[in-house]
């Protein structure tokens, strides 16, 4: 892949924890890839990292890449908290585990083998690319 690739992200479950589906909509030059899956039993936040970790699996090359996330749960936590839990072990400030640790070791091992800048958008708020990222989550939770 030539250029930025652009990388909406969301997630979404019915209760929570329940059934919970992630949406990630790809863009690149002209092209554009929809992804999306679910768990039959999950939480939200589980499903906002599953969508930037499956975005990423989906890249090719090492291209430029800009996150668009409408979690705070995943901007802070891999803009800011991932280098102390790694250093304390895994643990928060508090000394408490790290909740979805899985998922985090997963994405901190994407991240580092690209260039990516992570930004935050208010979700439900008419953004378009965010709002087909919610579209895709919600059509990944399992009925």
């Amino acid at each position: 892949m030539d250029g930025v690739v652009r990388i909406y992200t969301d997630g979404a479950c019915s209760g929570n924890p329940g059934p919970g589906g992630w949406g990630a909509l790809m863009l690149w030059n002209s092209h554009e890839k929809e992804l999306n899956g679910g768990e039959g039993d999950t939480t939200n936040n589980r499903m906002e990292m599953m969508a930037v970790i499956k975005a990423l699996e989906a890249v090719k090359g090492s291209p430029k890449i800009e996150i668009y996330t409408d979690s705070k749960y995943v901007m802070h936590g891999i803009t800011e908290w991932l280098e102390g839990w790694k250093a304390r072990g895994w643990k928060t400030a508090a000394k408490k585990p790290v909740k979805n640790v899985d998922l985090w070791q997963e994405m901190d091992a994407l991240v580092v083998q690209y260039d990516i800048t992570f930004h935050w958008v208010k979700g439900h708020d008419g953004h378009p690319e965010n709002e087909r990222a919610d579209s895709l989550a919600v059509a990944g939770i399992p009925r």
